[in-house]
Parts: C-alpha cells; structure tokens; sequence
C-alpha cells in the first residue's frame, strides 16, 4: 500500500481545487490532544466515502505490512461479503508473527462457529501459510496440513518438539513408534516450514520509526501529542472556490458563457472532494488521538511503571469506551507507532491477552507484562534456569504460567533454551 504521505501527493495531482497551505516536512507542527476541535455536523457518507475514510484511518508509513498482504490476498478470493468481512476482521487481528492477538471467538460471538471456522481456513490458506493460528504448534499444523505429502508421523513430531529441539532423535523415535531415520526425514520437512509465518514481513534491515503520537509524563498526568510533522496542511484553492461560488466579473462571465455551468459543476464537484479528503484526514487524526488517550487510561501502570506492567486490554475494550467498531480500532493502531518514557511501541502491543494470577486478590497479568518479566528473570539470572525453573518462579509470584507456555514465550521472546544460554 502507498503510505499516506504518498496519498497526498497523489490527490494534489489529481484535484486541481486541493493545494498546499504549510509544508510541515519543513516546519515541524505537532498537534495537542487538549487542543483538537470536533464537529457537530457530521456529513453523511456514501459507500465510496468510507472507503475513502477507512484508506485514510489505515495509511501506514513503512513497506508492506503482513495485514496489507493478506488483505490484498482476500480480494482476489471467491467469497460473499458475510465471509470476507469475518475473514478482514481475522487479518486485522493478527500480530506481527501472524497470530491472534485476541481469541476469534471474542471477536465473533453472535456469528455461527461454522462461519468463523470457514474463514480462518480461508485466511490460513493464503501466504504465508499457516497465519490465523494461535501459536507456532498450530501454525505448523497448519502448514503440514496444507503439504500435498505429508510425511506419517509428522504430527506426533510437533508434538514432541522439546524433544527434536535438543536432538534426541533416538528417544523421540522410541516414543512415537518410528524409526530414528524417519524422523530425522521428518525434521528436515519441518525446518521447511516457518514457526512464526508472519516474521516473513518484518523489515531484513534495521529502519527508524517515526512515532506518530508521544505520550509524555508530567507530574501525575500525561500529554498526548499526535506527530503531523512530515504531513503537509491542505487547503481549497481559492480560484476554485471563486469559481464554484459562481461570482465572477462581467468580463469572466462573457469568456465562459458558452460552459459557464460545466465550469461551475467540474469546481463544485473538485471541491467537495478536496473538503472529504481533508475533513478523512482530520478524522483519522481524532481517531488516533481518541484511541491512543483510551489506550493511556486503561494502561496507566505501564505509562506510570514500565512495560512489565502491562495490563490485560482487548480492542473490545477501547471500541466499548469509543463506541466505535473492532475493526476501526484495530485500523487505527495498525502499523502506528507510539512513543513513551520506556522506548517506542507499535500500538497494538497494549493490546493483550490476560493471564489469571492465583494470588488471594485474584489480580490477573497480561501476556505481554508476563513475557517482561521472564525476560527480567532470565536476565538476572546466574545459570541457565530450565522453562520449570521460570515456572515455579512464577508461580512465586502469584503467576500460574504451565513449563510448556514458559517455553512458547521464551521463545517468543527470541530467548534459547537453558542448556543453550549455557553455552
């Protein structure tokens, strides 16, 4: 997708009433949230105008993202709309590694199991295989499943993945009931495959991110500041609006008699859409803002406290407090950056899963706060702890995380096994 700045420059070429009043990319201009001002005339749209919108909302400023990829897959997939909405609204909720962020049964509690299930085998089937899942064993699942010749015996392979990590070849092959040989044929079809399809779309070099909103701290409170600094301020052509208003001199009048009204409509008609395109960019702009000061009021400990205090939060939760949709929820965060005292987050990493605690208050962490903390433990620690180690660690902490889930994370985290770190 053209990133929004390219947007722009496209709709300057092609409406002659649109003009540029400031370029900001040369004066920085940076928007208070205190200060944005809302309208209480809304204008009402016809399909193409939200379409336009939506483009507008989900503009990204960096290459191609795994969302845009599948989406643009979707389109050229024979499927009604009831189908293909479910099935935007799944790629919407994927994250960077082509997971669900939140459980599609959330997402989809009044649509029949058998239409979700049709959709995520529709997103699952597109590329990069094995997304729409819920974590690297189903994606691998997937993945063999959709192999026109599967090895026997793969499947119970995954299921002993500790086992083929470390090498003991010999001691799987005995568990599972095959030969060594063939799990050794086994391993190499599954080092074919990708664990985390979605890393396929991460960038092979390192690239700066432009925030677009900052969240800053002072005192008690936080000021929120939307980026608008390489954007530039649009405005109406005066000639245009001179011209769509009809008021001319005499002189003017007898030179276009003959298509005075062709010149008029073709004015009025470049205007309304220079004031559209302006009026999507100023409401994505709100939407961010208004998304990003939920997101702040719902994520206070993590702005007061640092990332491992990252609490459990659902798009359900933001749309709930906008009362807007899911899915423009998750088109806004979507590829946006936001910038904070402990570093520059993509947006949709304050959107995650809750783990139950077992502490007496029954406070609840979110899988995000959790996967800081193993790597807090991890760090400090002065031999390679096992994935049990983390575990009852953990659990010390009032955090019932199984061995198995201590390992999904650490390895989420881009953290090898004990024996590994060792090493």
């Amino acid at each position: 997708m053209v990133d929004l700045r390219e947007r722009i420059e496209q709709e300057l070429e092609i409406n002659p009433a649109l003009e540029i009043l400031e370029d900001r990319s040369i004066l920085p201009v940076i928007q208070d949230y205190s200060r944005v001002k809302t309208t209480s005339n809304p204008v009402r749209r016809d399909k193409a105008s939200e379409d336009h919108l939506n483009f507008i909302q989900g503009a990204l400023t960096r290459p191609e993202t795994l969302q845009e990829h599948l989406l643009w897959q979707l389109q050229l997939e024979p499927a009604d709309n009831e189908l293909r909405e479910i099935a935007e609204t799944l790629i919407q909720n994927l994250n960077d590694d082509g997971f669900h962020t939140e459980k599609p049964e959330t997402l989809f509690k009044t649509e029949p199991p058998s239409r979700l299930a049709e959709a995520m085998d529709l997103v699952r089937g597109l590329e990069p295989s094995g997304t729409c899942t819920n974590d690297y064993r189903e994606s691998l699942t997937v993945q063999i499943a959709l192999l026109p010749d599967a090895p026997a015996g793969i499947e119970d392979v995954l299921d002993n993945l500790e086992l083929l990590e470390r090498g003991k070849f010999s001691v799987l092959a005995k568990k599972i009931g095959l030969t060594e040989n063939a799990v050794h044929l086994i391993h190499e079809q599954i080092k074919k495959l990708s664990p985390f399809p979605g890393r396929a779309f991460a960038p092979a070099e390192v690239r700066y991110v432009v925030p677009d909103v900052r969240v800053i701290r002072e005192k008690d409170e936080f000021l929120i500041n939307l980026n608008d600094e390489t954007f530039p301020v649009l405005g109406i052509n005066p000639f245009f609006e001179k011209l769509g208003s009809g008021r001319k001199s005499a002189a003017e009048n007898r030179k276009i008699a003959g298509n005075r009204t062709a010149a008029r409509d073709f004015a009025r008609e470049n205007i309304r859409e220079a004031r559209l395109f302006i009026q999507h960019l100023n409401q994505r702009s709100k939407t961010l803002l208004r998304v990003t000061h939920a997101i702040v009021e719902f994520q206070r400990s993590f702005f007061t406290n640092g990332p491992k205090y990252l609490a459990p939060l659902t798009l359900g939760d933001i749309a709930r407090e906008l009362d807007v949709h899911e899915t423009t929820v998750s088109r806004t965060a979507n590829g946006k950056y936001m910038q904070t005292e402990w570093g520059i987050f993509e947006i949709r990493h304050f959107f995650s899963n809750s783990i139950s605690g077992t502490g007496s208050g029954g406070s609840s962490y979110s899988k995000e706060g959790v996967k800081e903390i193993i790597r807090e433990i991890i760090a400090a620690e002065n031999k390679g702890l096992s994935d049990q180690n983390i575990s009852d660690l953990l659990r010390q902490r009032g955090i019932a995380l199984a061995r198995r889930t201590v390992a999904k994370y650490r390895k989420e985290l881009d953290m090898g096994a004990s024996y590994i770190r060792k090493v």
